[in-house]
């Protein structure tokens, strides 16, 4: 058909999703000579010698063709050229000249195929990003919930499971963990196992692997005073209960107050199934059940403390990104404030001008104000109309100390949930359609057309 072979792929994700480990499948399942470096070693303190290092490992792969060349971490060789406030790197920037030229310049005959990974991409330079020398950008992210089963079952071969272990329910009970961190949850589990004298892996050290994943081992060593514990108590409580009294929030799976890593204890709220999307109405959910502590302290001791402070960032990144990135403020508008990422050189951020006006700064300002008080005022409101169940919570928290989804369910059983919120508009000019959205069609079985043939086809 006239069609070329690609000369390179690049393969980009965050951490732990795999991207080595595709490499070193390529280099199974290929049937050629593979040649595999890291980004770093091209990189020395004398100038051309990561320039002579890129030509011999092209010419011994040219002699060896056809072949494929494997860069890990590419970015510590590919970044941006001339990006230092004071020149830039003149041995990095030789290197990677030679290799896009190895890649695709004068001489096109050679039979040699180049893949790289990195998790930086917005670092690279954009000619070595173009058609010719990576035509193709692969993008490696975390695994959906059928994938996450999978490598669950590849992990565990090697592991007694208990019987009543479903690898389906730990995988959906861990969206948005990576493979190495599905690797790393057996791991935990089969050390936690040994460690008490168990034959077999069960839910229990399942659970508690999870959770050291999450928010790392457990401080026994840390002894609350009963007035902490309180406090403690009803902060999460106030969590869980605000989340469980919203109409667009997950559901609660587990709460604790057990301290562990920097936290005195946790809330998880975690989705049912992957989501590739958020709606406004969640994003304000979230941000009233992170707010939610504070209120319970409020409202109950009437002295608030400083656990609350984490929550503050997390509650005031999202309503900061509701209005310069998503256009969910009517004043702003349906407008995106700044580039989509940080800038990661300091030569070109300091090059830069800010694109908004101050007085747009302090329209921003303002409605980012604007949602935090409407939130405050949700979790006030949750908290108030539903006094008896927040002391239940933490009356239950404190003799049991973790509370899972099931015993969770019990106590929501008797939460008023809050009134709907008015529908939002960009802005008041528009009116809204009374007809709502069409009815999703069925998804039709999608069959393999090669199978079928091959059962059509009489025996030999």
């Amino acid at each position: 058909m006239g069609a070329k072979i690609p000369h390179g792929v690049l393969l980009y994700g965050p951490p732990g999703t795999g991207k080595t480990l595709i490499a070193k499948a390529v280099a199974g399942e290929a049937g050629v000579p593979f040649f595999s470096i890291a980004g770093s070693d091209f990189v020395e303190m004398f100038v051309g010698v990561g320039a002579s290092r890129v030509r011999d490992l092209f010419e011994q792969a040219k002699q060896s063709a056809p072949a494929i060349i494997f860069v890990d971490e590419i970015d510590a060789v590919g970044r941006h050229r001339g990006t230092g406030i004071g020149g830039g790197n003149d041995e990095r920037e030789q290197t990677l000249n030679q290799l896009l030229v190895e890649m695709d310049g004068f001489d096109t005959s050679t039979n040699v195929i180049l893949i790289a990974a990195t998790n930086r991409p917005d670092v690279l330079d954009p000619a070595l990003l173009r058609p010719g020398r990576f035509d193709r950008q692969v993008g490696v992210s975390a695994p959906d919930l059928k994938g996450r089963e999978q490598i669950l079952a590849v992990h565990s071969k090697n592991k007694p499971l208990a019987e009543k272990v479903d690898l389906a329910l730990v995988a959906r009970r861990t969206p948005g963990f990576t493979g190495a961190d599905l690797a790393n949850v057996l791991n935990e589990a089969a050390l936690l196992a040994a460690r008490l004298d168990k034959k077999k892996i069960d839910d229990e050290t399942i659970d508690e692997a999870i959770d050291r994943v999450i928010g790392g081992p457990q401080r026994k060593s840390a002894v609350m005073k009963d007035q902490e514990r309180l406090v403690t108590a009803y902060h999460e409580a106030g969590h869980a209960l605000v989340a469980g009294a919203a109409n667009y929030s997950d559901p609660v799976t587990k709460i604790t107050i057990l301290p562990r890593g920097r936290a005195l204890g946790y809330t998880m709220v975690m989705p049912l199934e992957d989501r590739y999307s958020v709606s406004r109405n969640q994003l304000l959910d979230q941000i009233a059940y992170a707010l939610g502590g504070r209120i319970a302290e409020e409202i109950v001791f009437k002295d608030p403390t400083t656990g609350a402070s984490n929550d503050f960032e997390k509650a005031t990144s999202i309503a900061r990104t509701m209005v310069t990135k998503y256009g969910m403020s009517a004043k702003v508008g349906s407008i995106s404030l700044g580039s989509g990422s940080t800038e990661p050189f300091l030569g070109r951020e300091l090059a830069t001008n800010r694109d908004w006006s101050n007085e747009m700064a302090q329209i921003v300002d303002n409605e980012v104000r604007a949602i935090l008080d409407q939130a405050m005022d949700e979790a006030y409101k949750a908290l108030s109309t539903n006094r008896g169940v927040l002391d239940q919570l933490a009356k239950e928290l404190l003799e049991k100390e973790t509370l899972n989804h099931e015993q969770i369910a019990v106590i929501f059983k008797k939460v008023k949930k809050l009134p709907k919120r008015a529908t939002w508009r960009s802005s008041s000019k528009r009116s809204i359609s009374a007809r709502g959205p069409i009815a999703v069609p069925k998804r039709k079985e999608v069959t393999d057309k090669r199978k079928s043939k091959d059962a059509d086809r009489p025996n030999s």
